[in-house]
């Protein structure tokens, strides 16, 4: 799972997002039962209208993960000065379902990007165990690490991201 990591650290998810870190469980995120996300791949914003489906590997119903999906470029990515924009926390997922099985903490807010090209990050932690992950203040100026240090969730074990822009008239034809 090595070669996972390369896109990230290409698309400067690892660094602005997340620390270097060995992938090691499964995580498969779709938008509208047929738009897979990978890594740079760019999604028109009527895609990610609705909350996709993500699926989380791992080998054990009783391990739980934390999802977090954030905007590391709001408000545009020239001057990101409200980085990380939140977008959506579901925790204690059981290993080897999807995130309908687990809690959602804070509600999926559609993405909406304004200005430029954004990227839109999925970061799975392994939790330690069923425990209580904290909602954060607000979805300005969160910060992905802070948060996973806040909340033991240690290093990551997946991540995927997208590229998503505002659609223009002319793109809609």
């Amino acid at each position: 799972m090595t070669r996972m990591i390369e896109p990230l650290i290409v698309g400067r998810v690892v660094g602005d997002v997340v620390d270097i870190f060995t992938p090691s469980v499964k995580m498969s995120v779709t938008y509208n039962s047929n738009k897979q996300v990978c890594n740079g791949y760019e999604l028109m914003p009527a895609v990610i209208a609705a909350k996709p489906r993500v699926d989380v590997g791992g080998d054990d119903m009783r391990d739980a993960y934390t999802l977090i999906m954030t905007d590391p470029d709001a408000p545009g990515p020239s001057d990101p000065y409200l980085r990380e924009h939140l977008h959506w926390i579901v925790t204690n997922i059981p290993g080897t379902t999807d995130v309908s099985f687990g809690k959602e903490i804070v509600s999926y807010e559609v993405p909406r990007p304004v200005i430029g090209i954004h990227r839109f990050v999925f970061i799975l932690f392994k939790q330690r165990g069923r425990q209580a992950v904290r909602a954060p203040d607000s979805r300005d100026h969160f910060n992905t690490r802070r948060f996973a240090e806040e909340n033991g969730l240690g290093l990551p074990v997946a991540a995927v991201y997208f590229n998503a822009q505002r659609e223009t008239a002319a793109r809609r034809r």
